[in-house]
């Protein structure tokens, strides 16, 4: 049941046609979500928009849900009310939060989310930082088991100055693991190496992929990491040494991923994809549980977003173009600010 403290109707952003265009995301009134058994009602304080999240207005993202719906992956905020007595605990608590995989997501004022898709923010971690809880600190976090598991001494990575980038690079500087960053201007090879980086190359340098395959073979880089794809998942995968292999876990290029044979064939070099959602769907084990104890306490430290701007859900079309933009400078934040707050 709903606490008589909520509203009955709420703003939220409805995504009408997955065509990427500014008009087809509009503010509209609709009323707010009752939380059915195994949900709680959140009342949402801030929610990213992500690389993943604008895949998914386009319609190009592995979920593609039935029109109208309101788009928005994961979120922060304090939950008002519970479905059921399971929820009851979390009344009143900060959660960060995903959305469900059904019907609406979280660019709204209100959201009804399951219970087992929430998690309550520790006491260090902000609204803004624990809006993006989820999706990159998760995806650094399982990535870089996956190094270590495979016993890769050395690792390389595209789209290094990116959020994800700097927070594969701060796992890899803790675990004092050597790792190859690669952007695409300048200046971001002079914030990596304020932040820490010891190998960073820009794609526009003179000689980039001789320098790539030098420096990945003086390593012995056997594992690489690919948010872009196009042309350079081909570059990266041909710079590893033999065996090398590339996991691709992101679009940022739109393009398709352009492969030599010859290293798939001769060189006994692997691409595969991963998708943080299909690793959740493999339930509570071990390395579930392993991440959910450790990820929470990092974020908002080791594992930080930037944030650059944030903007009400009327600002749709101007945070969307912002997002896009140029994802180095940092997360763009709806912060829906309802009334009763």
């Amino acid at each position: 049941m709903k606490s008589s403290a909520v509203p009955e109707t709420m703003r939220a952003l409805v995504l009408t046609a997955y065509d990427g265009r500014p008009e087809s995301l509009r503010v509209e009134s609709l009323p707010v979500p009752r939380p059915s058994a195994g949900q709680v009602l959140v009342r949402v304080a801030a929610a990213p928009i992500n690389p993943a999240d604008l895949m998914f207005v386009r319609g190009q993202y592995g979920i593609r849900k039935p029109l109208p719906v309101v788009p928005g992956l994961e979120a922060s905020g304090t939950v008002v009310a519970s479905g059921g007595v399971a929820g009851k605990l979390l009344v009143g608590r900060r959660v960060a939060c995903v959305a469900p995989g059904e019907g609406d997501g979280l660019w709204a004022e209100y959201a009804a989310v399951p219970l087992g898709q929430c998690l309550p923010l520790r006491s260090h971690v902000s609204d803004e930082q624990g809006a993006s809880l989820f999706i990159n600190p998760f995806t650094a976090w399982v990535l870089m088991e996956r190094a270590k598991e495979g016993h890769h001494a050395a690792l390389a990575q595209t789209a290094a100055a990116g959020t994800m980038g700097r927070m594969l690079l701060a796992l890899a500087k803790r675990r004092s693991v050597p790792m190859v960053n690669v952007v695409r201007r300048p200046e971001q090879v002079e914030l990596l190496h304020d932040l820490g980086a010891e190998y960073v190359l820009s794609t526009h340098e003179p000689e980039f992929e001789e320098r790539l395959h030098r420096v990945c073979h003086e390593l012995k880089v056997t594992l690489a990491f690919d948010p872009v794809g196009g042309r350079l998942t081909g570059q990266l995968l041909h710079a590893l040494p033999e065996g090398g292999s590339v996991t691709v876990y992101g679009s940022l290029s739109e393009q398709e991923c352009r492969i030599a044979p010859g290293d798939l064939i001769f060189g006994r070099k692997r691409v595969e994809g991963f998708w943080l959602s299909e690793w959740h769907r493999q339930g509570f084990g071990p390395a579930q549980i392993k991440a959910l104890m450790g990820v929470p306490s990092l974020v908002g430290q080791t594992l930080e977003t930037p944030v650059r701007a944030r903007l009400p859900l009327e600002s749709a079309g101007e945070a969307v173009r912002i997002a896009s933009a140029d994802m180095t400078a940092g997360k763009v934040l709806f912060v829906p600010a309802p009334a009763d707050a």
